[in-house]
């Protein structure tokens, strides 16, 4: 009788450690680990970023380009370097403003967080940090597994008009809120990406803190694709980021001035 006792009090304590959810609170604080992941307030950031675009029955493309980031003032510039047809096109975003150069014609014009970067299925807002605190609320969260991951699971809806989704589903790692898998949606629930990150790089800055940055990101944009073969397959981009830094940038890299000097050919 108190064997029975003894495996019935251990198969309670077990089942309970089973529906031991994390709490609201520490869900709370990985969400904004997450965001704070994303966010170099404390210097600027340097990198390398290389654009693989793979459409279905049309072949792939690849881009060049280097960014820059100052996020403490809202402000980074990318510079197209290749291939040669597109080098010097760059994207400049300052006073919350958003601007495409073109060096054919030397003219600015003015784009979104949520255009699309290139006819890629990347948006502009993908190369800026993600507010997943300031510009949403958490709808629910669960711990779940993603692959080798021990993840938790949000579904965030939008607080702010300024986003490029109006719904995420975002699977974090549990241990240090690295973001390792997203999908977005639209008001009507549609799925319209899915985002990968495999792995990432650490950064040491010259502030001495040390950085997570994507290795890889892999976006599969589920409005885009083809059928081949009797088989639907979609649009697929890869950003590949390498030669990361986090040093000070010169003021003048912020400006339209730079694009159009680092245009001339």
């Amino acid at each position: 009788m108190k064997k029975i006792f003894v495996c019935l009090i251990s198969s309670l304590i077990f089942m309970g450690s089973l529906f031991c959810e994390i709490s609201r609170s520490d869900a709370e604080k990985l969400l904004q680990k997450a965001q704070d992941n994303t966010c170099f307030y404390n210097t600027d950031m340097k990198g390398d970023y290389q654009i693989v675009h793979d459409k279905p029955g049309s072949g792939r493309s690849m881009l060049n380009a280097i960014l820059y980031r100052r996020d403490s003032q809202k402000k980074w510039t990318i510079l197209i370097t290749g291939p040669e047809k597109d080098k010097g096109k760059g994207y400049l975003q300052f006073d919350s403003n958003i601007w495409f150069y073109d060096p054919a014609d030397k003219r600015f014009t003015f784009s979104s967080a949520r255009d699309k970067f290139q006819n890629t299925n990347a948006n502009t807002s993908d190369f800026t940090p993600q507010l997943y605190v300031s510009d949403y609320q958490i709808d629910s969260y669960e711990e779940t597994k993603l692959g080798k991951f021990d993840c938790v699971l949000f579904v965030l809806k939008a607080s702010s008009k300024n986003v490029t989704y109006p719904e995420l589903k975002l699977w974090l790692s549990k241990d240090d809120g690295l973001m390792r898998k997203r999908e977005d949606y639209s008001l009507s629930q549609q799925r319209l990406r899915t985002i990968a990150v495999p792995s990432y790089q650490k950064v040491i800055g010259s502030d001495g803190k040390e950085y997570s940055i994507p290795v890889n990101m892999v976006i599969q944009d589920h409005l885009r694709g083809k059928k081949i073969n009797d088989k639907m397959e979609y649009e697929k981009t890869v950003i590949g980021i390498s030669n990361v830094v986090f040093a000070p940038v010169e003021d003048i890299v912020y400006t339209k001035p730079y694009l159009e000097t680092m245009s001339v050919k």
